[in-house]
């Protein structure tokens, strides 16, 4: 059974989209009441987002700003019918807004088994982006939020720092499947390199609260957990 919406800090709710965590959606709450959805899932995850949505105690209708995180299906393909019902701005870095535009597919790194076979992920319905981020952006709601370019899972890739509750939504620059830390599936990567070398970057932050696309959020001590992956020596070549 997927629960509806989860409370992982102040001002911040996941939204479960699949059973086990495996992809979610998040809620940031501003002061004012307005709500900023941080990706849209697959095509077919709107109704479930709107039962998130309520869960946490507000309406769809206050969503005014959808962040995204990359141009993979797996956010981007409810995004369509998520703007059409809201109207809300939508926003993503510049490097994948131009494939989100197309509805077309980021590229893949051509080192990769699945890059050899085909030269772009699987695309969704095209969409517009009203905004282009950029690298060290703060977004203005509730303290903040950091635009943090972390490239390699596609160009645009961007992890985003939640400054009020010290939370970091890390997109798919590291997963928590099954509240293990692994690397996303890099063949499905635009950049395997880009991907390992980008997601230090998080390592570096000031956070307590690590909060994952891929997987259930670790409190108190997620920089620590961060960290402690990133240490590790890199296992990766199964992926490929």
């Amino acid at each position: 059974m997927v629960s509806a919406a989860v409370k992982v800090a102040p001002g911040v709710f996941r939204i479960p989209l699949m059973p086990f965590d495996l992809i979610n959606s998040f809620l940031l709450v501003d002061e004012d009441g307005q709500l900023t959805l941080v990706d849209a899932g697959l095509k077919g995850s709107t109704p479930r987002i709107v039962a998130g949505i309520r869960m946490a105690g507000h309406d769809p209708s206050d969503v005014t700003r959808i962040v995204l995180t990359h141009g993979h299906n797996d956010h981007v393909g409810g995004l369509a019918e998520m703007s059409r019902q809201t109207g809300a701005e939508v926003a993503a870095h510049a490097d994948d807004a131009v494939d989100i535009r197309a509805g077309r597919g980021t590229p893949l790194d051509r080192s990769a088994w699945l890059g050899r076979l085909r030269s772009r992920n699987l695309g969704s319905a095209a969409c517009p982006i009203d905004r282009e981020l950029t690298d060290g952006e703060v977004i203005p709601l509730s303290g903040g939020l950091l635009v943090v370019h972390t490239p390699g899972h596609t160009p645009g890739h961007v992890s985003l720092l939640h400054l009020t509750s010290g939370t970091l939504i890390t997109g798919d620059a590291i997963w928590n499947m099954n509240s293990r830390r692994t690397w996303p599936s890099l063949a499905a990567c635009s950049s395997i390199r880009l991907t390992l070398k980008a997601a230090h970057r998080l390592g570096d932050l000031e956070y307590e609260t690590a909060a994952f696309t891929h997987g259930p959020e670790i409190r108190g001590s997620g920089r620590q957990a961060i960290r402690s992956f990133l240490a590790r020596p890199r296992g990766f070549r199964m992926f490929l």
